[in-house]
């Protein structure tokens, strides 16, 4: 007796959710459903996929196997029903974006009406962590990464690469003068990062040339609370231009040394899980990013 499409399903989302109950919730089944649909497949397979012990479900050698396969045949199946809606040119279907807040707010929230009048047909779910989640442990079909890549599992496009810059409020610098030199930073205000302490690395260089890692007077988790005490006149705050572009253009955040600033750049890329079939949905909303970004990104954009 030959497996079902569903059977399947059951299978590579209880792997994906590291539990029955995971995947019961996913599928929006009970998880007596996923349990009996688990034994069924083992049962027509002749073959233990999975070990289930006390704390966690291990796959066996011939789950490892099995699984593969299953990917592949479902990622085909929706293909294949992608393919037939593409061709009345109705793409459908969930698309669950994950990205960090400030990438979030200021760049993807501000086209996301001109997505969906585009393809109406396409659900979207806006996700924001200021950490890397697991694609594949949170849904996600597209998630956006800021800076460099070292998960070998997934598929990066780049989009471009975003410039970083010291920026204050006028009335911060009218009340503390503007400095002149790296060394007049430690009379000043400066504000950083609380969690992700790579990103107070910013782009000047100490007098015995090494790179200029700041201790914040203030620091927040998140570069969308910077942007807001630096315009509050709070301080100095290093952030790539795809965050400030409205501030800066109004005056509300200006340059400081920038004749001091090293061009560094955060590269921004649009990642998906190696081992999933690129969906047609997917494929729609990475191109239309990219063409949004044209404007605001330095660096050719990649085609791979």
């Amino acid at each position: 007796m030959k497996s079902t499409l569903e059977e399947q399903q059951a299978f590579v989302t209880v792997v994906d959710s590291g539990s029955i109950t995971g995947a019961a919730e996913r599928l929006g089944i009970t998880v007596s459903g996923v349990s009996r649909a688990l034994n069924r497949l083992e049962q027509k397979l002749g073959a233990t996929l999975l070990r289930r012990t006390t704390r966690r479900l291990e796959l066996t050698e011939e789950g490892e196997t099995f699984l593969n396969h299953c990917r592949r045949i479902l990622a085909a199946v929706e293909e294949a029903e992608e393919a037939m809606l593409d061709r009345h040119n109705q793409p459908q279907g969930r698309l669950r974006i994950n990205a960090a807040p400030s990438f979030m707010q200021f760049v993807i929230v501000p086209v996301i009406g001109e997505f969906r009048a585009r393809y109406p047909g396409i659900t979207l779910e806006l996700d924001t962590h200021d950490r890397f989640v697991d694609l594949l442990e949170q849904r996600v079909d597209l998630a956006i990464r800021i800076g460099k890549l070292e998960d070998s599992s997934l598929h990066a496009r780049l989009l471009g690469y975003s410039p970083l810059r010291l920026l204050a409020s006028p009335a911060y610098l009218e009340r503390h003068s503007t400095p002149e030199s790296i060394d007049d930073l430690q009379d000043h205000s400066l504000l950083g990062f609380s969690q992700l302490d790579h990103l107070n690395r910013w782009p000047l260089r100490r007098a015995d040339g090494q790179p200029l890692h700041i201790t914040p007077t203030l620091a927040a988790s998140s570069g969308s609370t910077l942007i807001e005490l630096a315009m509050a006149g709070e301080g100095i705050v290093c952030l790539a231009d795809f965050m400030t572009i409205t501030p800066r253009h109004n005056g509300t955040l200006v340059d400081v040394l920038p004749d001091c600033t090293e061009m560094q750049t955060q590269a921004v890329n649009a990642v998906y899980y190696r081992q999933t079939t690129l969906s047609q949905r997917t494929r729609l909303f990475m191109e239309f990013l990219a063409e949004q970004l044209q404007g605001q990104l330095h660096g050719s954009l990649s085609n791979h």
